[in-house]
Parts: C-alpha cells; structure tokens; sequence
C-alpha cells in the first residue's frame, strides 16, 4: 500500500524563526517518512493478527504522546 505524502510543512525554531537549511528541512521530512511507514507496516500487521484497529492508533497516539524531549531544560 502506498503512503499518503508527507504535507509540506512551514518549520520554526521554539522562538517561532523559520528554519530554512535545506539539509535540516531534508532530514525533517525523511525522518516523517520513515516513521510514517514503520506506523503502517505496525499496523497492517496488528490488522492482520486480529487486533481492533482504533485501538491500536489509540496505542500509537499515546506512543507519541510519551516521548519525551531530552533537550528541554538546555540552553540552545
């Protein structure tokens, strides 16, 4: 099954300055689409071995929520 594209995106630094380094903005938009395909071969497979699909994007959503931000309480 092929993958909807990745929306393009505006990106902003946390003081709201747009980032335009093509190689950032380069490694942003693979980094989304991997997750985006391992996020469907994940579920595909839960599919496939019976599981509720709302509840695993529940599970997924929550997995998202979780992470944490390893950076934020240092200086930039």
């Amino acid at each position: 099954m092929s993958s909807r594209p990745i929306p393009e995106t505006v990106w902003r630094s946390p003081s709201g300055e747009v980032l335009s380094c093509i190689e950032k903005l380069k490694v942003l938009r693979e980094n989304l689409e991997e997750i985006q395909q391992i996020c469907q071969d994940a579920l595909e497979d839960a599919v496939l071995m019976g599981c509720d699909e709302s509840q695993f994007r529940q599970i997924l959503g929550r997995l998202v929520q979780q992470i944490e931000n390893p950076y934020r309480d240092k200086p930039e």
